[in-house]
């Protein structure tokens, strides 16, 4: 049996998540091991188990490399990994927390190939990607990219700032933590502990004759406010907040106090996404759309649909039971005069600013997933799972005037409870690419002779 130093195992794990495609690699604590596992594709999939004995050390091994403080594990700590990895040039994240069976780590893999690449790059259909366009040629104004965590706002925001990065504009950011680092860029990191958060950074921008202001994130009011401000007085403002659609971004920013006012006269346009798993072309398959999904697409798109592609549970060797990298499914709204001008109304309601946002051209994030549903580029599945789709199609009704009452609510459900059946009694076991946990063996001598406590 062969036995493996520390080192090298810390190594090895980080390097074959990398050739897999990775985006994050888990070291959970267990009563008995430490399960390493990899998110691929947005999944978590276990990749080996390493004996108790060996955790400590090999999470002082990933703090060590991740200039870290190796004799504190009481509390959460942040760091990163910049360098070559087994002729891999990483970039990364580590994040640990203290857990009541160890110290749970997790490393995000950092890629943004993607972003390099433009926007063209980014799936946005042409319609959305034309409104795109339009709002980063705006002098001034905010522009928010809003999503969940691991939604891919990242890589929209810098492919953003690569459009808008030329030698006669100034740009500033103020990240945390700063995620990629572009040339020509003033790029600013936070420090809460001495005080430089995100508000204090913002004030002292304004100052420095920026063209263009990234706000990593709007977290609080007070950032939110600054922000907008910064908008109405000749700047273009790019920024992230955890929403899921344009119309929860609105409402939340006027829970943060934002001046309607002000609001109404800053905010640019708003773009939500998630991702979606992509269906594998090499081994796809056509199948019968069922009576749910006909009458999903019917009421979204107004399109009969008899036929889609979708993932080939068996798989092959070029892809994950049958899905193989992920899309960005986007809604792209660009505020215009009767959103502006209903904006400054105090007693404006969710309904009336639902039907504005909403028949406003706006393709939404169910509209766009089914449109990639279409060309192949997903599966219903995969939209059914990321979009609340009755939720939305209850929207589209009521502003359509559509009777989409109770009882055919009951009859789209049982569509799907038969499906979900079906899927369940389908379970094929993955045979090639399937992730198979393994105990690792430490080489105990070269541990020692390592000496990273």
């Amino acid at each position: 049996m062969t036995k493996t130093p520390i080192v090298n195992v810390v190594d090895d794990i980080i390097a074959k998540a990398s050739e897999a495609g990775a985006s994050d690699i888990h070291f959970d604590p267990r009563e008995n091991s430490l399960m390493v596992r990899f998110r691929i594709d947005g999944d978590l999939r276990d990749y080996t188990e390493i004996p108790k004995i060996y955790e400590r050390n090999l999470i002082t091994r990933i703090k060590l490399i991740a200039n870290m403080n190796i004799t504190e594990s009481r509390l959460p700590q942040d760091g990163s990994i910049k360098g070559t990895i087994k002729g891999i040039n990483l970039e990364t994240r580590v994040s640990t927390l203290p857990t009541n069976e160890g110290e749970k780590c997790v490393i995000r893999i950092l890629d943004y190939s993607r972003s390099l690449e433009g926007i063209e790059s980014l799936g946005f259909n042409d319609d959305n990607f034309k409104k795109l366009q339009k709002m980063i040629a705006e002098p001034n104004g905010i522009i928010l990219i809003t999503g969940a965590t691991g939604s891919g706002k990242s890589t929209t925001v810098y492919s953003i700032l690569q459009v808008l990065n030329k030698k006669e504009t100034n740009i500033i950011t103020v990240e945390d933590p700063i995620e990629m680092n572009l040339e020509g860029l003033n790029q600013v990191q936070v420090n809460s502990e001495i005080g430089l958060d995100f508000a204090t950074v913002l004030r002292s921008i304004l100052r420095q004759d920026p063209n263009v202001i990234l706000i990593g994130e709007i977290r609080d009011s007070e950032t939110a406010k600054i922000a907008v401000r910064a908008s109405i007085t000749g700047h273009l403002v790019l920024s992230t907040i955890h929403t899921n659609n344009s119309l929860s971004t609105i409402e939340r920013l006027l829970d943060m106090n934002v001046e309607r006012y002000l609001l109404s006269s800053a905010l640019t346009g708003i773009i939500s996404q998630k991702l979606a798993k992509m269906v594998c072309p090499h081994c796809h398959i056509k199948e019968k759309t069922t009576p749910y999904q006909k009458k999903v697409f019917k009421l979204a798109l107004d399109k009969d649909v008899d036929e889609i592609y979708n993932a080939n549970p068996k798989g092959c060797d070029k892809c994950n039971k049958g899905y193989r990298g992920r899309i960005a499914i986007q809604e792209v709204l660009m505020i215009n005069d009767e959103i502006r001008n209903a904006l400054n109304e105090e007693n404006l309601e969710k309904e009336d600013l639902n039907r504005m946002v909403y028949t406003s051209d706006v393709i939404t994030l169910l509209q766009d997933g089914l449109m990639k549903v279409l060309d192949g580029s997903t599966s219903f599945d995969e939209i059914y799972k990321i979009v609340d789709v009755d939720d939305d199609l209850d929207v589209y009704c009521k502003i359509r005037g559509i009777e989409y009452n109770d009882e055919k609510k009951e009859e789209i459900s049982k569509d799907v409870d038969v499906e979900e059946n079906k899927k369940s009694d389908m379970q094929i076991p993955h045979s090639k690419e399937e992730m198979i946990p393994k105990v690792i063996t430490i080489d105990d001598k070269k541990t020692e002779e390592e000496d990273i406590l």
